[in-house]
């Protein structure tokens, strides 16, 4: 497999089932996409819908679940991640491809302070000497703006409030310099300050280390003034594609149409109540046939309730899975 110098990942019919009591869970289906160096990249959709485990597919963590199935291919830098050995992924994971986990009360071992947490990457991937890997997280620590940080990184993660938790994973992430950062709800449970804050240290050091990011959320807030291009996800496939303005200026799929109505608006008059997706999202046990998004879709005709639809291209750089997509691009409404 070539190395394109354009690509630093590309996921090329990504599949993950799981099985269980309920049958084969679907969780990802032929999932395609890909990401430039440097590139900021949202991945949205409601929770359930496949986000996390796309992630965790890149990063290799699905290979190590007994009841889940990977096909496809994940190609980071010329290395298909879905058949490399566990022990050169291994050496991958951590240092090229870095991830900020969704919780960083549960995802910092309580019981090893932050120094260890800190240094543990560094001796590891980087073969640097513990006083070396000190002094380097110290560094980290203070760029994230941790305050006092050489007096701090004795602490416990329970010292710390969420917001400051948050910090130290992201200095964790980018310990090593990775080239991709998988940032997998990095803002959940802060306060709208706080995650502002969050979101403009990521970006400001995504571009100081030149890191391409993935934001995986289901707040289209989070994505909208950060990422360069959106992946509208939906029951375990991608939906929707395209850059950021374009995607949410004119939307060219119903579900994406819906997203945006139920978020509220500042220039719009208030409601009583916001607008919403009729339904529920679908069991990935239990898909229908057809488009996924059918049920509860006010554009549905026979055909949507038969086929599945494909990605198709419906302007530069935007793709839709959507039969009706003409109807989108026309201007067609959501009915209130």
């Amino acid at each position: 497999m070539g190395v394109d110098a354009n690509t630093l990942l590309r996921l090329t019919d990504l599949s993950v089932d799981f099985e269980s009591h309920e049958g084969t869970v679907h969780a990802v289906d032929r999932v395609s996409f890909s990401v430039a160096p440097g590139e900021l990249v949202g991945l949205v959709g409601e929770s359930g819908c496949g986000k996390s485990v796309t992630a965790n597919a890149i990063l290799g963590l699905t290979r190590m679940v007994n009841n889940a199935t990977i096909s496809g291919a994940i190609d980071f830098l010329g290395r298909d991640l879905v058949t490399l050995p566990e022990s050169e992924v291994r050496d991958i994971r951590g240092k090229d491809i870095s991830m900020i986990f969704q919780d960083p009360v549960t995802s910092l071992n309580p019981v090893l302070s932050i120094e260890r947490l800190m240094t543990e990457g560094l001796e590891v991937h980087l073969g640097l000497s513990h006083g070396d890997a000190i002094k380097r997280s110290i560094e980290l620590l203070q760029l994230v703006g941790i305050p006092k940080a050489a007096g701090r990184i004795k602490d416990y993660p329970h010292q710390f409030s969420g917001g400051m938790r948050q910090r130290v994973m992201i200095a964790i992430a980018l310990s090593c310099n990775p080239k991709l950062l998988l940032a997998d709800e990095p803002t959940t449970a802060l306060d709208v300050t706080i995650q502002a804050q969050i979101l403009r240290l990521m970006k400001q050091l995504s571009r100081e280390y030149h890191a391409a990011v993935v934001v995986i959320t289901h707040d289209l807030g989070v994505v909208a003034g950060m990422c360069e291009r959106i992946l509208v996800m939906y029951a375990g496939r991608i939906a929707e594609s395209g850059p950021a303005k374009a995607l949410f200026g004119h939307p060219h799929h119903p579900y994406t149409v819906g997203l945006l109505r139920s978020v509220p608006r500042l220039n719009e008059p208030r409601k009583d109540s916001l607008q919403t997706i009729a339904g529920l999202p679908p069991d990935l046990a239990h898909l229908p046939p057809g488009c996924s998004f059918a049920p509860r879709c006010w554009l549905a005709t026979e055909a949507c309730w038969q086929q599945v639809p494909e990605l198709f291209h419906t302007d530069a750089g935007r793709l839709s899975a959507c039969f009706h997509r003409d109807k989108l691009i026309a201007g067609a409404e959501m009915p209130a």
